[in-house]
């Protein structure tokens, strides 16, 4: 049904043609002005955007057959005449008004947003991409989504497939990388967010958040686990036995005199990456015992005595004077 204004807009002059102008030409000079105004080639300039919906507009009417015929029997009637009853407001909003879930008045939509854009660009069906490829030069990739996914540390270490509950409730079965950090951001290629606009589906970015383990800890790719030796053990020597991770303690010998705090190497008994395979460090720490028998107090004030006159602090108040 025709729209109240349409009296007062010389649709042909908008678009420089010939009342008697065919179809083909009406779409061929409406694509060339549609190339010039569109707002992705005058960002900012609203003189051409005013433009580009004017233009929109004529091509919607009179690219329809039937509201073409309504528009030229207006249009002979003169300035006099008026629509009150089922008309639609004009404009931009108008001639999509429909193709975007707005109501349509009534009336047709202009053949739809393939048949108003096909082409514009030199895409065949509509923008470049396909009809849905939006303003900003073709389909746009969907936007990536982010998420967290906790591990225990032995996974973390040796990788594993996990499933997560994504908010569809779908679940997503994601297979983490051995030797994955705490922090780390693993990257879903195609698992974000799908496209409004043809293109290809967003990334999903997962941060990995890795729960502490009571006995290790992470060094880059070395794993570290404090280990306790007796004062005899330490003094004296010993071999000890030193847990790995996920797998069998390994024996390791304590030289005779060794202080807490030196760092034992059991090299590729770290974690294992694609960037390589780390060591484990043992640090050994002397466990002094906390309750001594009266005997056993005896005895270790004896050997006191026997050893030299000397302070192990006298070489860090020196360094620490300057």
């Amino acid at each position: 049904m025709a729209s109240n204004d349409w009296f007062e807009k010389d649709f042909y002059a908008t678009l420089g043609v010939q009342k008697n102008v065919s179809d083909a030409e009406l779409k061929k000079v409406y694509r060339k002005l549609a190339r010039q105004y569109h707002p992705d080639s005058n960002a900012g300039d609203a003189a051409a955007e005013a433009r580009f919906k004017s233009i929109s507009e004529a091509y919607a009417v009179l690219s329809d057959p039937q509201q073409r015929a309504e528009y030229d029997q207006l249009r002979a009637m003169g300035s006099g005449a008026r629509f009150t009853a089922g008309g639609a407001p004009g404009g931009f909003d108008d001639v999509f008004g429909g193709m975007f879930g707005g109501p349509s008045r009534g009336r047709p939509t202009a053949g739809g947003f393939e048949d108003i854009f096909g082409g514009l660009f030199g895409g065949g069906q509509g923008f470049p991409g396909g009809a849905g490829a939006g303003f900003r030069g073709g389909p746009q990739k969907g936007r990536d989504q982010t998420a967290e996914v906790s591990l225990e540390f032995a996974t973390a270490v040796a990788g594993d497939t996990v499933q997560l509950e994504r908010q569809s409730g779908r679940p997503l079965t994601v297979k983490i990388p051995a030797g994955v950090a705490d922090g780390q951001k693993i990257r879903l290629k195609g698992k974000g967010e799908q496209s409004l606009t043809g293109g290809e589906p967003g990334d999903l970015v997962l941060t990995v958040k890795v729960r502490p383990h009571p006995v290790f800890t992470r060094d880059g790719l070395n794993l570290r686990v404090d280990v306790p030796v007796t004062f005899v053990e330490a003094a004296l020597g010993a071999t000890i036995e030193v847990p790995t991770l996920g797998g069998e303690p390994v024996r390791l010998k304590v030289a005779p005199g060794t202080p807490s705090g030196r760092v034992l190497r059991v090299k590729g008994r770290g974690v294992t990456s694609a960037k390589g395979t780390g060591d484990l460090l043992a640090t050994v720490q002397v466990a002094v015992p906390s309750h001594l028998s009266p005997e056993a107090q005896k005895k270790l004030e004896a050997f006191a005595k026997t050893l030299p006159d000397e302070n192990p602090r006298d070489d860090l108040l020196l360094r620490a004077r300057g």
